[in-house]
């Protein structure tokens, strides 16, 4: 009786931890497609049921101070530490989607699609998009 509980117990652990090891919340670097620079980090958190993600450090130490020029609405010329750029997804499978994302660089928002690497869920996969077109960036997890 005792060993078959200490392995239930043991498997129940394996098992929350590979759930756990499988999320994308937590805090990513951002890698810039187009130059392969590290940008930022941007924590992905959950809050009533939809992922956001907020700019929580900027890496280049002459970015810091930096504000969103080229935003429209609320978020013009606020600064980007702090700001939220991906809003509203939804989990559907092993891809979370429905929401947007925002480049501060460019002021410009995009529909946004999410999922982690099959091999690595250390990699991440952050795509934004109009119609047919994108962009897709590989962001990797932050120990």
């Amino acid at each position: 009786m005792r060993k078959s509980l200490y392995i239930f117990t043991t498997l129940l652990l394996l098992s929350v931890q590979t759930i756990v090891a499988q999320s994308i919340e937590g805090k990513w670097k951002t890698i810039d497609d187009e130059t392969g620079e590290a940008k930022s980090i941007v924590e992905i958190y959950q809050k009533d049921g939809k992922i956001y993600g907020k700019v929580v450090q900027i890496l280049n130490p002459e970015k810091r101070d930096g504000v969103c020029e080229e935003c429209k609405g609320d978020r013009k010329n606020k600064p980007v530490l702090g700001m939220v750029i991906i809003d509203g997804l939804s989990k559907d499978d092993d891809e979370y989607k429905g929401g947007k994302i925002l480049d501060p660089e460019k002021g410009k928002e995009y529909k946004c699609k999410l999922w982690l690497d099959k091999d690595d869920k250390n990699k991440l996969y952050v795509r934004g998009y109009i119609a047919f077109l994108y962009r897709t960036q590989n962001w990797y997890r932050v120990e």
